[in-house]
């Protein structure tokens, strides 16, 4: 049986004023192993289109071309792959080889795109180049030898896979008189070793070689042989299947390519870390200042306690429902505040509630307490001088001691004055007795106490005397009151359950410290500031993406002939979108790590002067920013690769040799 058959083969272009254009008209040929044919023919008379049908790279024709009895205008898109790579080999007029590429490479591409380890397509690229003459020169670029020496390349790159039929389009069109002998002597060999060639040519010189001719001229074979195969050739067996070129090969192509083309590449890749750089630096600068602000104010209180305060009615409604509030509500509401701050509100934590918090996980014990803001009320006086008292508060294990910077806690019938009211009275008042003017509940009270310490808190600018819970409930019993607390301080063991506690307390419909909410309302306002800030700074990536965009479209152009001979060796769509994707990918892992490395180094300079001049930690660069630069920028960079991709995987492989 035939190698190849052609019957009534008729191919038809579409013009565009609607007419059609018969390039083929009713080709018949047979063509047996072993031998080499020429197909001549003067330019536009219909050789070239023949042979794109006959090497799969067109299957727009009527008629049928017979490959072993396998019909090729029925071929699934997958067979045509498949008889690219294994049963067909290319011999292309102008070479086009790769030029990033070394010999070996180009000569091996083949079986690269049908996924061959590295060792076996190495050693078959290296065999192949041995024979044509280049064993000296296999690891050269093609821009590194001669006209000569490339059409050898490309007759060993024709034959790597082993293929039944080699198709020279004008092999020696581009070489002189003694290389063409050269190149027709190697042609003939493979033919003698049993391969059918098929060989394009216009020159009686490279037909009389051949051992027949088939002239075409009009999209007629003006002379051909005479075929007795019957009307129906049976098919022989299935075509052999072919594996594909897998993920891993297709990133190394990318990278070879975005390696031949560094400078540019690189200056993409730049061009986006700026980008990368800014988003990461305003989520780092954000995350370190909300660090030092929280640290800030945790460092003033114990991480083992959790303040507890009962929060009115009205309090819950408002933060759930704020909008449904009416005018009487709010007034309401302010009022009750109001009499929570100043400590007459009356709402303090029953029995009942002190039970409930006591059974919160992990609490081991609790302490009572009270808090009160003065409208002006409390004074305390020292020797003719007077100062005004705020803040009342009892002492408990929620204050640091580090707080107390002179002198001792509070015990029965002393009290600790704020530093800053303590030098308004005098110096060395530690241990003197002062006399204190006070609103205790709804009655005023005169009471002298010694002052048993100064208390300093960066958080705190009020005027505050901290005293013993006794030392309330006994002011409270000397006006004829019964103290509430209104303030509960519970305590863990281990600081970790410290957050686990507070999240429960919060469900319980409780509130905790000033302190904690000022600091939760700090922390949202600089997030808030943070993503708006990092948002602004995303617009720049609005830019890297256009800009990978237009060089991954100019890539495709500059590419198009390199897409038409992946395609005419066996390259799927998909195999040419992974190769354009991977160098969209590599272009934003390139820019992600870039702008690690820039916000990095900026990190450090605003980090060094930040410790000197304020001695805290302004830019905090954790993994997770880390990740999320590379990762954004990859992401960033393979959306703007979609586009490109898919234009160099639609390229038609015929309309692509063509281009120059």
């Amino acid at each position: 049986m035939a190698v190849m058959e052609l019957r009534n083969v008729v191919k038809k272009y579409h013009l565009a004023d609607g007419n059609d254009f018969t390039a083929l008209k009713g080709i018949n040929a047979q063509f047996e192993a072993g031998e080499m044919v020429a197909i001549v023919g003067e330019s536009g008379s219909g050789k070239s289109t023949l042979m794109n049908a006959i090497g799969g790279l067109d299957s727009d024709f009527t008629g049928e071309i017979l490959y072993h009895g396998h019909n090729l205008a029925q071929f699934s898109q997958q067979e045509l792959v498949d008889y690219h790579k294994k049963s067909i080999g290319f011999i292309f007029q102008n070479f086009n080889l790769i030029a990033h590429l070394n010999l070996v490479d180009n000569v091996a591409m083949a079986m690269t795109l049908s996924n061959v380890d590295e060792k076996t397509r190495v050693a078959r690229a290296e065999q192949l180049l041995t024979k044509v003459g280049l064993g000296d020169h296999m690891y050269k670029k093609p821009d590194q030898i001669s006209g000569g020496q490339k059409q050898r390349v490309a007759i060993a790159r024709a034959l790597v896979n082993d293929p039944d039929v080699i198709i020279a389009d004008e092999p020696t069109g581009a070489l002189d008189a003694e290389t063409t002998g050269v190149i027709l002597a190697l042609i003939k060999e493979i033919a003698t070793e049993g391969k059918l060639v098929l060989m394009v040519t216009h020159s009686d010189r490279v037909a009389a070689f051949c051992d027949r001719e088939l002239r075409i001229e009009n999209g007629k074979l003006l002379a051909t042989t005479p075929t007795s195969s019957p009307a129906t050739t049976p098919a022989v067996g299935r075509l052999e299947k072919v594996a594909n070129m897998s993920l891993a090969k297709a990133i190394r192509l990318a990278f070879l390519n975005m390696k031949a083309k560094f400078g540019r590449n690189f200056l993409v890749a730049l061009g986006s870390s700026i980008g990368i750089m800014a988003v990461i630096l305003m989520l780092a600068l954000g995350k370190g200042v909300t660090t030092y602000v929280s640290s800030t104010m945790k460092s003033y209180t114990n991480p083992n306690i959790t303040e507890v305060h009962k929060q009115a009615g009205n309090q819950q409604k408002a933060m759930q429902n704020p909008q449904q509030m009416d005018r009487a509500e709010i007034a309401k509401q302010q009022q009750a505040n109001i009499a929570a701050m100043t400590g007459a509100s009356g709402g303090g934590f029953t029995d009942k509630d002190i039970a409930r918090l006591k059974k919160i996980k992990h609490v081991d014990r609790y302490q009572l307490g009270y808090s009160a803001f003065s409208m002006g009320n409390n004074a305390v006086t020292y020797h003719g001088k007077r100062a005004s008292v705020l803040m009342l508060q009892t002492m408990s294990d929620n204050i640091a001691k580090s707080t107390i910077v002179k002198g001792h806690a509070p015990h029965r019938g002393e009290v600790v004055l704020d530093k800053g009211t303590a030098d308004l009275l005098g110096k060395d008042i530690v241990g003197k007795q002062v006399t204190f003017d006070l609103k205790v509940g709804t009655k005023n009270l005169t009471k002298t106490m010694t002052v048993a310490g100064l208390y300093e808190a960066q958080t705190q600018s009020v005027s505050t005397m901290i005293v013993s819970y006794d030392e309330v409930a006994k002011l409270y019993s000397e006006t004829g009151q019964t103290l509430e607390p209104n303030v509960i301080y519970l305590h863990t063991a281990n600081k970790d359950n410290t957050k686990q506690i507070k999240n429960k307390v919060k469900k319980l419909g409780y509130t905790g410290s000033m302190q904690e909410q000022m600091t939760e309302m700090f922390t949202q306002m600089l997030n808030v500031i943070t993503w708006v800030l990092t948002a602004i700074a995303a617009i720049s990536l609005v830019v890297s993406a256009i800009m990978i965009l237009v060089v991954l479209n100019i890539s495709v152009v500059e590419r198009t002939k390199e897409i038409g001979v992946l395609k005419a060796l066996g390259a799927r769509r998909k195999d040419i979108r992974r190769i354009f994707a991977a160098e969209a990918f590599l272009i934003g892992l390139f820019a992600g790590i870039l702008g690690v490395a820039f916000t990095y180094g900026l990190s450090l300079g605003i980090n060094r002067f930040a410790h000197s001049a304020f001695d805290i930690t302004l830019v905090m660069l954790t993994p997770k920013y880390v990740m999320t630069g590379i990762i954004l920028s990859v992401v960033i960079s393979m959306i703007a690769g979609i586009l490109p991709a898919n234009r160099a995987s639609k390229l038609d492989p015929v309309e692509a040799l063509r281009k120059e």
